[in-house]
């Protein structure tokens, strides 16, 4: 697995060992991007379920300024603090915890934190996607204009409250993988 564009353009990213979890491959990152840029000048990131970090990582080397990286696995923290430290990363432009999702959710509005993008990208079977997206938009964890990025199976409705998000992009890309992107037209104030 390779970052596939920007500053850090073909370096090699780590992948979670003997995990569980579904690194999204590098034909989904640069379709995903290219919708949602494909470069950023400057914003903050939450990579959400960050696995090995790769969609945060994609993110930071297209030009977002910083991105906060949360895991409940111990084998994921590892592999992202080795990614960060690979890249040279600053604790400014990366910082990494391991948390449950939605503990993290409310730790991150407690300290005021607000996101231009979050990546979503659970594993499967285990997470309550509209649950995910409520939490962001009642503690106010997306910026107005900012997106929400949910992979998800294509079976898997993904509801939102539409008087404050409206669907940017949704795609299959296999019987397994879809994804779906939101963009915050309203704040929760």
């Amino acid at each position: 697995m390779r970052v596939v564009a920007g500053k850090f353009k073909g370096r090699k990213i780590f992948q979670v060992p003997h995990s569980e979890t579904r690194p999204t491959s590098d034909k989904i990152k640069e379709a995903i991007f290219h919708v949602l840029g494909p470069y950023f000048t400057g914003g903050k990131g939450l990579d959400l379920f960050a696995g090995s970090g790769a969609l945060g990582i994609e993110a930071l080397s297209r030009g977002l300024d910083s991105v906060i990286f949360i895991d409940h696995a111990n084998a994921a923290i590892k592999t992202i603090h080795k990614n960060v430290n690979t890249l040279a990363l600053t604790k400014e432009q990366a910082k990494v915890y391991r948390n449950d999702a939605k503990r993290a959710l409310y730790r991150l509005a407690q300290a005021g934190e607000v996101f231009d993008i979050i990546f979503v990208d659970p594993p499967y079977q285990t997470t309550h996607y509209n649950e995910i997206i409520h939490k962001i938009n009642k503690l106010n964890l997306i910026q107005l204009k900012g997106y929400i990025y949910i992979e998800h199976p294509p079976l898997q409705p993904i509801n939102y409250d539409e008087h404050y998000f409206k669907q940017f992009f949704q795609r299959d890309y296999s019987e397994s993988i879809a994804v779906t992107i939101i963009q915050a037209m309203k704040t929760n104030d």
